[in-house]
């Protein structure tokens, strides 16, 4: 088994591309050891070595984060082995309950008169600026729409990003401005 690592615009974040699917459906964003053990064996291993601080799954890959304390040419070796080891015993990602969807996400709050807003802004989401991101190691998904703003849960290498500033409001702010006038600002939850 070959695993690829990709940087990221986040340099506490790397990519790992398993040549496998990691979720078939959605994502997973773990940010403690305590949330990963009981949702995601392959998390709860992740979280076992020191100076991980965050992983998320992808379709097709798996971002994790580090403490700072760390360089990533002494982690990498870890990290690769763990993945690797996982993956060639044919265990699962998640566990059996919560082996689908967005794992950590809350329910979206909008105005129903806003429905049809929503839809749209959901759908440029989807459509442009998801595919983008999940580049980079990460996502960004809907959590609300009031009053003009949008507000975005960023994921992955995409939380804590000294870029993610720029990307959403230079980036998504101006895609959503363009096509939705009624978008006036885009914010993180």
């Amino acid at each position: 088994m070959f695993i690829q690592t990709e940087a990221t615009p986040n340099p506490a974040t790397l990519k790992f591309l398993p040549g496998k699917v990691v979720m078939q459906q959605g994502t997973a964003d773990f940010r403690d050891a305590a949330s990963a053990a009981e949702t995601s064996p392959l998390a709860g291993k992740l979280f076992a070595i020191a100076g991980v601080e965050g992983v998320f799954f992808g379709y097709d890959f798996v971002t994790i984060t580090k403490s700072d304390a760390l360089d990533w040419q002494h982690l990498k070796p870890a990290v690769l082995g763990t993945i690797m080891e996982h993956f060639m015993a044919g265990q699962p990602v998640m566990a059996a309950a919560n082996s689908g969807g967005n794992a950590m996400d809350d329910g979206e709050f909008f105005d129903d008169e806003d429905e049809t807003i929503v839809a749209t802004i959901k759908e440029l989401l989807e459509t442009r600026v998801r595919p983008a991101v999940a580049q980079d190691g990460g996502d960004i998904t809907f959590r609300g729409f009031k009053e003009g703003t949008v507000f975005l849960n960023m994921k992955g290498a995409c939380a804590g990003c000294p870029s993610s500033t720029a990307t959403l409001k230079h980036g998504i702010q101006n895609l959503l401005k363009h096509f939705i006038p009624e978008v006036r600002e885009v914010e993180a939850v």
